[in-house]
């Protein structure tokens, strides 16, 4: 529980110092977001705010990572090591996105071909290791499985479930993209994803197959330290959240959103609640769809379902302020995390 404590306390006063130097050197350099002209005209006055802050809270939560594991002289495990690389490569290809619409001036950056491309490289090295790396008791980050609450089903094989863990990386990733359309939203929607797997890594922990085995016990690797990993991402998400809540100082970029959305997949992938993170950040999951409903509707008859897509631009046209749509997306957001947290628990109630 220490490590957990000095991750998100060294993660959040990081994040905190940091953004507003990022600010200042981001301005200095005039590395400012470009506006899609065909968004909602109150976006327009949002043009030149500082972006790629998402190299703040990637770097701090790095940092604090490190930083819990040397106060307690604890050594890193694969696990966290794994989800902590793919939080990072993810974050590398939305910096190129990022840096490219800065140095075009333009709200396009890498093409969608070579944005794929780099998701799908990090993730098969990610998808290659995690299922390698056995600890003492030939437990590995991950197995050939997918899980929900706990590994189910027979194995896909290697093959299925690299397919399956690109799948998810790629999918998460741009959901958490496509979230990070108004000012705090994305920050705040994967922020209570992460609060609940810092208690689902710490509650796997205690009870774990090795120290009890029981018919509810976790095969997992490394609870303790994919806790320590979530709470160290989560502190440094708050302390950006300080600076980029409405009226937001600083915007995350795809450096931010897509590292986000990887450490999500990481977390789900090596704590074996694969298919539990669709309920989690259900809220993501629900503006994912409403992309794929707006593109396959027009397509199919010529008319939207939306005024816009994604999700939060339709309420912005249908007059809603930016801070109740943020406020309200936050709330849904946290009953689809209560809800995951449930299901996750529940086994756990008394039989009557």
């Amino acid at each position: 529980m220490t490590e957990i404590i000095i991750a998100g306390a060294v993660g959040l006063i990081l994040s905190m110092l940091g953004t507003p130097l990022a600010i200042r050197l981001l301005s200095r350099r005039r590395y400012g977001q470009q506006i899609r002209e065909e968004g909602p005209s109150g976006h327009q006055g949002k043009r030149g705010t500082p972006t790629m802050g998402g190299i703040v809270f990637v770097l701090a939560a790095l940092l604090a990572y490190g930083a819990s594991h040397l106060a307690t002289f604890a050594a890193p495990t694969v696990s966290g090591m794994l989800v902590l690389f793919l939080m990072t490569g993810l974050g590398a290809v939305g910096f190129l996105d990022d840096f490219i619409k800065i140095y075009k001036q333009r709200s396009l950056g890498l093409r969608s071909g070579a944005k794929a491309l780099g998701q799908l490289i990090v993730g098969a090295v990610f998808a290659f290791l995690v299922v390698r790396q056995p600890n003492i008791y030939g437990i590995t980050p991950a197995e050939t499985r997918v899980s929900f609450l706990r590994d189910i089903g027979p194995s896909i094989g290697i093959v299925g479930f690299t397919i399956w863990v690109l799948f998810m990386i790629v999918g998460f990733s741009n959901a958490v993209n496509l979230t990070d359309g108004l000012d705090g939203l994305a920050s705040g929607a994967t922020g209570v994803v992460l609060a609940a797997y810092v208690l689902i890594g710490n509650w796997q922990l205690r009870n774990n197959c090795i120290d009890q085995l029981g018919p509810n016990c976790y095969w997992v690797r490394d609870p303790l330290d994919l806790a320590v990993v979530a709470a160290a991402v989560l502190g440094a998400l708050i302390g950006f959240l300080w600076w980029n809540a409405p009226p937001a100082r600083i915007f995350m970029g795809d450096t931010g959103s897509l590292a986000l959305g990887g450490v999500l997949a990481g977390l789900a992938i090596a704590t074996r609640t694969q298919l539990l993170l669709i309920i989690l950040a259900g809220l993501c999951v629900i503006i994912t769809l409403s992309v794929i409903i707006q593109v396959g509707f027009f397509k199919m008859t010529g008319k939207r379902v939306f005024r816009m897509a994604p999700l939060q631009h339709h309420f912005e046209l249908k007059g809603w302020a930016e801070t109740t749509i943020v406020v309200r997306f936050w709330l849904v957001a946290m009953l689809c995390s209560a809800l995951g947290l449930g299901l996750f628990y529940v086994e756990w109630m008394p039989k009557p």
